[in-house]
């Protein structure tokens, strides 16, 4: 049997853990904490332009393709309903409007933000004002006629829908600044 003195007991009872190294310790300092977040600020700092640009490019031609779209089903209506429609072209409510004289074939389109309908070619000669609506007439069998609308966005990234005459489609043209 051992004997331990009044010392040795309190020691023994009460005895603290010898410290961790400094290679041991496990976490993060706030010192490097700091620089992972830098590094990741000046990341996203670097990236948002393009990243911006690239969603700026694909809602300008998300709204190029509904356009597209929206003025071939007029054509289509006018072809196969033998039907005359009535397309209006609204830039100062940024939408478009295609109808009979019925009212049996009513389709209206918003342009979607934040693109805009900044004109319609061909220009109109005379004393329109510039938000105005235009008007075209799709007639069945007849000859359809020239319509270009042109979207933009804030940025200034710009696209033409045109509707060609001969062949009665719709496509889109990307224009630079």
């Amino acid at each position: 049997m051992r004997i331990l003195s009044a010392g040795a007991i309190s020691s023994a009872r009460f005895r603290v853990p010898p410290r961790a190294s400094a290679r041991g310790q496990r976490g993060v300092t706030l010192l490097e904490m700091l620089i992972a977040v830098g590094l990741v600020a000046l990341l996203a700092g670097l990236t948002y332009p393009s990243v911006n640009a690239g969603l700026d490019t694909l809602r300008l031609r998300s709204a190029s393709d509904q356009v597209m779209g929206f003025l071939s089903t007029a054509v289509d209506h006018a072809d196969r309903r033998q039907q005359v429609i009535e397309v209006q072209i609204l830039m100062a409510e940024n939408a478009l409007l295609a109808r009979t004289a019925d009212q049996s074939f009513v389709r209206r389109l918003e342009v979607p933000d934040p693109a805009r309908i900044v004109s319609v070619v061909p220009p109109l000669a005379g004393s329109m004002a510039p938000n105005g609506a235009r008007r075209f007439l799709l007639y069945p069998g007849g000859a359809i006629p020239s319509i270009g609308v042109e979207i933009a966005t804030p940025t200034g990234r710009r696209r033409v829908i045109f509707l060609d005459p001969l062949t009665g489609t719709a496509r889109a043209e990307a224009l630079t600044p």
